[in-house]
């Protein structure tokens, strides 16, 4: 088995939080309302359009159009955006930090709008630490599509079958492991060090007791 020599990081939930919910829960306490905003307003579908690249002045103002009764809710994933993202996740950003000063090369592969990843690296100044990021948006390539995958590891001229990738979302596993990486599904920092220990990744043990 091709032994693994760089680690791969998906940012949504595994590294920072990502939940429309709370921001939501102030526009509608009721939760059934809140869910069914979220299901057919500011839908999982139409949001990834703008991690696809679409600008997002241009998604919420069509979204405004089509919905006018919703514009206040709607114009606030924009500019109430940060509030669905109360922080990083500690515990994953000290593995990070750990395999960074153990000299293990790490990367990332995020769907993420251009212009919300502009303001969480300045937000986030761990995020500027990458080899190579590769952004949904500036690529117009989301997960799972493999096209994603395989730019990554053309583009950094890696071995896939080296690669460990991370994410909180077992579809974009899938994918990754499609192209031939080794990808494992982010559920806790605790069971993600004990991933690296299963994956013989150097500064796993310092990893994992962070």
């Amino acid at each position: 088995m091709t032994a693994v020599a760089n680690v791969v990081f998906d940012i949504g939930n595994v590294l920072i939080r990502w939940d429309p919910k709370l921001l939501y829960s102030r526009f509608f306490p009721e939760p059934a309302m809140r869910d069914w905003f979220l299901s057919e307003i500011c839908s999982t579908s139409w949001n990834l359009e703008m991690d696809r690249g679409l600008p997002f002045a241009q998604g919420v103002a069509e979204r405004v159009a089509r919905h006018p009764e919703w514009a206040e809710p709607i114009r606030a994933w924009d500019e109430r955006w940060h509030e669905m993202v109360p922080g990083a996740i500690d515990g994953t950003v000290a593995i990070l930090e750990s395999l960074r000063e153990a000299g293990v090369p790490t990367f990332s592969i995020t769907n993420f709008s251009t212009e919300k990843f502009a303001e969480c690296l300045a937000r986030f100044p761990f995020l500027t630490g990458f080899r190579d990021t590769v952004v949904s948006a500036h690529e117009k390539l989301v997960k799972p599509d493999p096209a994603i995958y395989r730019l990554f590891v053309e583009r950094n001229d890696l071995d896939p079958a080296t690669c460990l990738f991370v994410d909180d979302v077992p579809e974009n596993v899938l994918g990754a492991r499609s192209i031939g990486m080794k990808a494992v599904v982010f559920t806790s920092p605790s069971r993600f060090a004990a991933d690296l220990v299963a994956h013989g990744v150097t500064a796993a043990e310092v990893a994992r007791r962070a």
